[in-house]
């Protein structure tokens, strides 16, 4: 028995509406995932080389700060003070309460000579030129719910040394892992 005109439209219909609730779930899905969870940046500069190269995708998970608090040491993405919408990705060196200071070209937290391998023995000290004529003395003690971040390639990046310490609530994640390029494709330490 052959199929009627008017069947084969609804079943037309149907298909299309389908398609189209599929495309709106993806896309509801995909919004919640980058808002509550997780989210791609790519890497602009070369503020964290060699940890994480200009080009690199990284993801950057928001659930681990809902439970723990953020550590030194820290990959984190977080709103740039210096430019409205923009997120920057550096690393914790410091958190509220403790001091930094730059002693021999090392950074110091607390009096202690961190151990810093990712920035490859590069010289790290104070910036000449800060951000909105602000100057940052040292030693510096970062206020309660604040951090001192700097990227790892420390000849070459703008951070609290540069803009000083950042809110730990401008925090959007904490950077885990590098998908693309497939040869740096692993996770973040």
């Amino acid at each position: 028995m052959a199929e009627s005109g008017a069947s084969t439209a609804g079943k037309a219909g149907r298909f299309v509406l389908e398609i189209v609730l599929i495309v709106a779930a993806a896309i509801a899905l995909t919004f919640l995932i980058r808002t509550f969870i997780c989210q791609p940046f790519e890497i602009p500069s070369s503020s964290m080389e060699d940890t994480i190269e200009i080009g690199d995708r990284v993801l950057s998970e928001k659930l681990t700060y809902l439970f723990t608090d953020i550590k030194q040491g820290d990959i984190v993405t977080f709103a740039d003070p210096t430019t409205s919408g923009r997120t920057l990705i550096k690393r914790v060196i410091a958190t509220g309460g403790q001091t930094v200071e730059f002693i021999d070209d090392s950074v110091y937290v607390d009096g202690v000579k961190l151990n810093e391998p990712y920035t490859e023995g590069k010289a790290t000290g104070p910036l000449p030129n800060t951000y909105n004529g602000m100057q940052i003395s040292y030693p510096y003690t970062v206020p309660d719910g604040y951090l001192w971040v700097m990227g790892d390639n420390r000849t070459n990046s703008a951070d609290s040394r540069f803009f000083g310490a950042v809110p730990a609530s401008s925090v959007s994640g904490k950077a885990f892992f590098v998908y693309w390029p497939f040869n740096a494709f692993g996770y973040l330490n």
